[in-house]
């Protein structure tokens, strides 16, 4: 196996998001490109993320799944500068990876088995429910979320007369309600969601102008992202409210 990305921003940046969900995963590559499946270890958050062959200047490979550190990988990966080249040779036992600029460095980073079973990320989420969706700038996004983390630990996605509507509330409140600044379609919903998982998302999502998101009442979120060749896809459980 051998793969040359040119400009390695987004596997680089690709695997600092991945990290702040999970340590271990599996690199797959296939005809297709690179993808990683994962979800958290607590079951709450799945992330789907791909890298399609295009976006890599060689791409010789048989089908190859590599299971690997993130905190290893990622620490090697920052050390890519900002006109670095990166190649990625599988060994039998490790990942040679060497970043190309001025001079040729190299590193090796031995490969290990992930414990976790394998998840197939399109067989897990097409049986989800979505009937709302929601594509708002992700700047807005973002603030929307950091003024709900103010106030409380979780905050509520909805629908409701065509507006979409962000809020929390705790021993106080917050609430952003967006109508023509968002394209909004699909059925009034509403769900909440924790925020120490929302704000993990937000490094995600400050990589592209647009987020899509895709919900139903008391359903997971799917939080859509794409920057330029990368895909990454979150999943998140919904907090469900129960009385006593």
């Amino acid at each position: 196996m051998k793969l040359k990305l040119e400009s390695p921003s987004e596997l680089v940046k690709g695997i600092e998001i991945i990290s702040e969900l999970v340590n271990e995963v599996r690199l797959k590559v296939t005809e297709f490109g690179l993808s990683i499946t994962a979800m958290d270890p607590a079951n709450i958050s799945l992330v789907g993320y791909s890298l399609p062959k295009e976006a890599f200047s060689i791409f010789e490979t048989d089908e190859e799944t590599l299971g690997v550190n993130l905190d290893e990988l990622k620490g090697i990966l920052k050390r890519c500068g900002a006109k670095s080249s990166l190649v990625l040779e599988k060994k039998e036992n490790s990942l040679d990876i060497f970043i190309e600029d001025k001079i040729r460095r190299s590193f090796s980073l031995n490969l290990i088995e992930v414990e976790r079973d394998e998840i197939d990320f399109k067989q897990k989420t097409e049986r989800m429910e979505f009937v709302s969706k929601v594509e708002i700038n992700s700047c807005d996004l973002t603030a929307s979320i950091e003024d709900c983390s103010v106030v409380s630990d979780s905050c509520s996605f909805e629908i409701k007369e065509g507006k979409f509507i962000i809020s929390a509330r705790g021993t106080n409140s917050a609430k952003s309600e967006f109508c023509d600044e968002a394209t909004i379609s699909g059925e009034n919903s509403r769900s909440k969601y924790s925020l120490e998982y929302l704000q993990k998302f937000l490094k995600g999502v400050k990589l592209c102008e647009k987020t899509i998101l895709k919900f139903s009442s008391d359903h997971p979120l799917m939080v859509e992202i794409k920057a330029n060749h990368m895909k990454v896809n979150f999943v998140l459980a919904p907090r469900v409210e129960t009385e006593d």
